[in-house]
């Protein structure tokens, strides 16, 4: 199983569906065009964060569930950098100590849930990296009305304390073994940064079934 993981607007979807493309495999989505919370809670975090903490939280895991009954699949989210965005919506007053705390609570038991679960292989996390810059103009182009600065100025500084949380955040990761990829340095649509890609992704695979000693982070070189 592959497992995107990145800052929004780093490109996780664009990149599962072409690893999916390319490795024959099964692919997952994030509910976020369906999301029935997301918009509201653009417009009111402290009404809508924990009810969308817990959306998300039990969507990525029935994913999980639903992905682990086959050997090769490609999730464009993992549900391992979930508590980002919980402690996120703590730290800015958005949800209250008792409400991460039941989230956490919640969070471990699905976490203690996924471990018993079978699999024939390590899980391979691919972390798209990304500068800010990078990001907020990726957000501008995809044009969900709900994201934008210019609608949300506040928008700004939360999604400038994200992308540091995502980089604290990838550090001290260490659930599954791990390729870091620089997004900006690459063209996903084009096809000689894609095979450069896919050998990063391929290479890394192969090493997984002899993977013996703790994850690992793998950068990316050209």
């Amino acid at each position: 199983m592959i497992l995107m993981a990145g800052m929004i607007g780093t490109g996780k979807s664009t990149y599962a569906e072409f690893f999916s493309n390319q490795l024959g495999s099964e692919i997952f989505y994030e509910s976020v065009v369906d999301n029935p919370i997301l918009p509201d809670y653009y417009k009111n975090p402290k009404r809508w964060a924990f009810p969308l903490q817990i959306y998300f939280l039990n969507t990525r895991f029935k994913t999980i569930r639903q992905a682990r009954t086959s050997p090769d699949n490609v999730l464009d989210r993992s549900l391992y950098e979930d508590l980002i965005f919980a402690e996120l919506n703590y730290d800015s007053g958005n949800m209250t100590q008792l409400e991460l705390d039941t989230y956490k609570d919640l969070l471990e038991t699905m976490m203690n849930e996924i471990d018993k679960m079978p699999k024939s292989r390590s899980d391979l996390l691919v972390y798209l990296d990304s500068d800010l810059d990078t990001v907020l103009d990726r957000i501008r182009q995809r044009g969900r009305s709900y994201e934008q600065i210019e609608e949300n100025p506040e928008l700004l500084a939360y999604y400038k304390t994200l992308h540091g949380k995502y980089k604290e955040w990838i550090k001290a990761y260490d659930k599954t073994p791990v390729l870091m990829i620089d997004s900006d340095q690459y063209n996903i649509f084009q096809k000689s940064d894609q095979a450069k890609i896919m050998t990063l992704v391929k290479d890394k695979l192969e090493s997984l079934d002899s993977l013996e000693q703790p994850s690992v982070v793998m950068h990316e070189t050209r």
